[in-house]
């Protein structure tokens, strides 16, 4: 392209010699990850015929390099590091030069110093079985073209990997299109990229794309925390109310005290937990596989026995104050009664509102165990969701006044309380704190992988 070179003010023909050096001095550049433009002009004469560009581009005179530097932000290396952290692999793609993508990567943390980076000219002459090894052990590609971002989104794709592929300008808009989650820059993207895409960030910040990710771990931490919560509550119900049925006992709790303890004492601890605090170590896991439910073998275990345990708990409660006030359990441990008469009527309100209040009791305790999967919930930190906090001690109000104050009784069935009861409640209640979330979700965990 150059045959001269200006020097000193003259115009001197481009050795060979002369040549090298300024190829070294680019490679310098390249190295310390600068972006490098050479300036070359050829005069020429206006009545020229032909201004095709073959006729044009060629002996032109050599002017000088520009080296300049557009320097990763400060948290770029950050976010890398928690993405690899997360089981997120990061892979740069760039038209840079091989050796300022290299210095790039490497001043980012993204590859070391032996890592290979690939070019597009190697990606035109790979065959697909060597091009699909070369993506799986390749964090680097450099020189390449739209067509070469394209073939790489399509291979990490066959190879079941979800992927996210960022861009801003009119080249990166197919690889954008392509990929299972498009990501456009707001500022200096190109329209037709933005509208490719399905998500724009308008800061055009790397890190902004972590932030989001743990956000979205957060939100689907948070929605499995309340589903488990009340399906386990749900669960204890219905097992007891059908299990009393079964027994030919009166129901041990009444369909008013049901529906305030799930509107009332249990909507709020389940709001608090949808915007709970995420438990530690949530962008240290690995990424949920493709297609994984919601409603996993873990959570339904943890259900089912969180609501057996509460189950368990209020029958003991029911049973154990109708043989305290009655002397028998009607039907099974005595002959049956007449629970209009006054010794049973006393019996049975005292047993349903220790029922009532054993489960919010249990519950309220149980809460603690559903925010975390992976520790006991005496390894979490309890103090760091005030909003659960003031959830539960709304709940504890609440039910305190459905028992005590006497405009409710009639409403919801309930008589106050003597200590003997609430100890009773709470004794039979604590074993809700030690069911152990790390176990179970750990245990099928273990069965999936």
């Amino acid at each position: 392209f150059c045959t001269h070179i200006l020097e000193d003010g003259e115009v001197k023909p481009l050795s060979d010699a002369k040549r090298e050096e300024l190829l070294t001095i680019n490679a310098d550049f390249a190295r310390n990850a600068l972006r490098v433009l050479a300036m070359a002009y050829r005069p020429l004469d206006e009545n020229i015929p032909d201004w095709e560009a073959d006729e044009v581009e060629k002996n032109a005179i050599f002017v000088g390099l520009s080296a300049m530097i557009d320097p990763p932000r400060d948290e770029v290396t950050e976010a890398i590091n928690i993405c690899k952290t997360a089981g997120i692999r990061p892979i740069m793609i760039t038209g840079d030069h091989e050796l300022t993508a290299r210095a790039i990567a490497m001043d980012v943390g993204l590859i070391s110093s032996e890592s290979n980076v690939v070019t597009g000219s190697q990606v035109e002459t790979m065959a697909e079985d060597e091009f699909d090894e070369v993506v799986r052990n390749t964090s680097v590609f450099a020189r390449v073209s739209p067509g070469h971002k394209l073939r790489i989104v399509n291979t990490l794709k066959g190879q079941n990997q979800v992927v996210a592929m960022t861009g801003d300008g009119v080249n990166d808009a197919p690889a954008v299109k392509a990929a299972d989650v498009g990501i456009s820059m707001g500022i200096r993207g190109a329209d037709v990229t933005r509208e490719s895409s399905d998500v724009i960030l308008t800061d055009d910040n790397f890190a902004t794309i972590v932030t989001a990710v743990e956000k979205g771990r957060e939100i689907y931490s948070n929605i499995r925390k309340f589903i488990r919560f009340l399906l386990a509550a749900n669960f204890s119900e219905i097992y007891l109310v059908f299990t009393m049925i079964m027994l030919g006992l009166p129901l041990p709790i009444t369909a008013i005290q049901i529906l305030w303890i799930n509107l009332a004492t249990d909507g709020f601890p389940a709001l608090a937990l949808g915007v709970d605090p995420p438990e530690e170590g949530l962008m240290e896991r690995k990424p949920r596989k493709p297609g994984s439910k919601m409603m996993n073998k873990g959570l339904a275990a943890f259900v089912v026995i969180g609501g057996f345990v509460q189950f368990i708990a209020s029958s003991i409660v029911f049973m154990w104050l109708l043989t305290v006030y009655g002397g028998w359990i009607p039907g099974i441990t005595g002959p049956l009664v007449d629970w209009t008469s006054a010794q049973w009527s006393y019996a049975l309100a005292h047993a349903r509102t220790s029922v009532f209040a054993g489960i919010v009791t249990y519950e309220l305790l149980f809460v603690w165990n559903c925010r975390t999967e992976y520790h006991p919930v005496w390894k979490t930190n309890v103090t760091n969701s005030k909003a659960l906090i003031v959830a539960v001690l709304i709940s504890v109000v609440l039910t305190l006044a459905t028992v005590y104050l006497p405009f409710m009784w009639p409403l919801f069935g309930t008589v106050p309380l003597t200590p003997f009861e609430w100890l009773v409640i709470i004794l039979s209640c604590l074993p809700a704190l030690f069911i152990p979330p790390h176990i179970i979700f750990g245990y099928f965990r273990e069965k999936d992988q």
